[in-house]
């Protein structure tokens, strides 16, 4: 694929970030390739008007590949944004944060990716999304996007929450924990792999029910066809405090008697890789999976 315009955004409060963003901007616009940068990084890095620049919402619609500074809430921020908007650039995710399981790309391989990128030598992948939403007193709120996950979860000070769940309809199980996460394959190695779920090669269509910290050892993770249909019913009582939440960049407060409904989403994200590691590379580099 031609990238003629890359669009850069950056976490904000990480100077590594900003550095690499403004020096990416010079080398693609000396191999002809024109930076468009996401208005606040443009000005947390301190880049003046030397190249254009446009607001998060409007970044997706104005390039042909998205590229990440940070880590991978930076690259879920950026997902976000791309998600929700009508155009469908890949992204490409260089690595400035701790792990970076998302963000492959190391800095030392900046100027490669960028190359690879540019001359058409990446490849796509295609990652599925969960499509979320709340039904309050029979009105069904706006629809939100993750990459990672969905979660019903309480806040610091709540008590164990329960949570009635159903699967197209058909009752699962009365959970009582401080939580429950519905992850992607993509998702399985975040929140879910820290709640004690499974890893799922990204290729799997399948999405991960996990519990966090459940009140028995008989609560399981569970996996489902990503076809599933799953309805989340909080027991919410006045003391309660429950918030769901989406890749963990943006949340809402629940109320009683509202039903959280997660399902595959029917947009895409893509994903540009640059480099020949496999996900089992990943995994043992990143998570140091299977090392001995």
């Amino acid at each position: 694929m031609a990238i003629a315009k890359a669009g850069l955004v950056a976490r904000l409060t990480l100077p590594p970030a900003l550095s690499a963003l403004g020096e990416a901007a010079d080398w693609l616009d000396a191999h002809g390739c024109a930076p468009i940068i996401e208005q606040d990084s443009a000005r947390a890095a301190g880049l003046g008007d030397r190249w254009p620049t446009v607001p998060r919402e409007r970044l997706a619609a104005s390039v042909d590949l998205v590229v990440v500074f940070g880590g991978d809430g930076t690259l879920l921020d950026a997902a976000s944004a791309v998600a929700h908007a009508s155009a469908d650039p890949p992204l490409l995710g260089v690595n400035l944060g701790r792990l970076g399981f998302l963000t492959e790309v190391g800095r030392s391989e900046m100027a490669a990716a960028l190359e690879a990128a540019i001359a058409g030598r990446g490849r796509i992948e295609t990652r599925e999304m969960l499509e979320g939403a709340v039904t309050r007193s029979g009105e069904r709120l706006s629809n939100h996007l993750a990459l990672n996950d969905v979660v019903v979860t309480r806040n610091a000070l709540s008590r164990m929450i329960e949570i009635d769940v159903a699967v197209d309809g058909v009752f699962v199980c009365h959970v009582k924990a401080d939580g429950l996460i519905v992850a992607t394959a993509t998702g399985s190695t975040a929140y879910n792999l820290s709640a004690g779920g499974p890893i799922v090669h990204p290729s799997v269509d399948a999405f991960v029910l996990t519990p966090i910290a459940p009140h028995t050892l008989t609560y399981r993770p569970l996996v489902l066809p990503a076809s599933a249909r799953i309805e989340l019913r909080p027991v919410i009582e006045p003391q309660s405090d429950i918030v769901l939440t989406f890749d963990g960049q943006f949340g809402m407060p629940l109320q009683r008697d509202d039903i959280v409904e997660v399902a595959r989403a029917q947009r895409q994200l893509r994903f540009l890789r640059t480099s020949t590691r496999t996900h089992f590379d990943m995994l043992r580099e990143k998570l140091k999976w299977g090392n001995l």
